[in-house]
């Protein structure tokens, strides 16, 4: 009998060896699995928040790359803005020199050829000219340098244009000034 005895807790010492090395401890089944649960559980949470940032990046990317391109393309579309605006000053002595008198209808002629080519280039580049003469006066379009107190024109119109104001593919380039109308008290 002390034969089958020692065999018997052989027996037992090598099932909790084995259950051992199997990676299950000898301990409450309940508890394991409980434990296994919340391990699961973290780990789905944990997943589910990773996923969500991802999610985030990838919008936040997105909404870069779309901000990029659009920055971009504003950049593209707007870049003559300065070299236009070099030009008006040349466009405005042009404008002078054929109000001018002269007794050389050539010069005038080909002064009027030149005048009609740069501004239609620069009309080809997006460039419009803001229409002010007998226009209500606005202050984001028009810079008054003068005034005129007089009773044949309603209130705030513009009576001249000293310099035209222009448009640069649909925003304000540069203020026309001119010179308003202004009721007498």
């Amino acid at each position: 009998m002390t034969t089958k005895k020692t065999s018997g807790t052989a027996t037992e010492e090598s099932r909790k060896a084995d259950e051992a090395a199997a990676g299950t401890p000898p301990a409450d089944t309940a508890t394991n699995v409980e434990t296994l649960r919340a391990e699961r559980d973290q780990l789905i949470a944990e997943r589910e928040d990773l996923q969500d940032r991802l999610l985030r990046r990838q919008a936040e990317f997105e909404n870069f790359r779309r901000r990029a391109e659009r920055e971009r393309a504003d950049v593209l579309e707007y870049a003559n803005t300065e070299t236009v605006r070099a030009l008006l000053p040349i466009l405005d002595d042009f404008e002078r020199a054929l109000k001018t008198e002269s007794a050389d209808k050539e010069y005038v002629r080909g002064m009027e050829l030149i005048y009609t080519r740069l501004s239609e280039a620069l009309k080809k580049l997006g460039l419009e000219p803001i229409e002010a003469r007998g226009q209500q006066f606005d202050p984001n379009l028009h810079h008054a340098v003068d005034r005129a107190e007089t009773t044949e024109h309603e209130d705030q119109t513009i009576l001249e244009e000293y310099q035209r104001g222009y448009y640069f593919r649909g925003r304000l380039l540069r203020p026309a000034m001119v010179k308003v109308a202004v009721r007498p008290e």
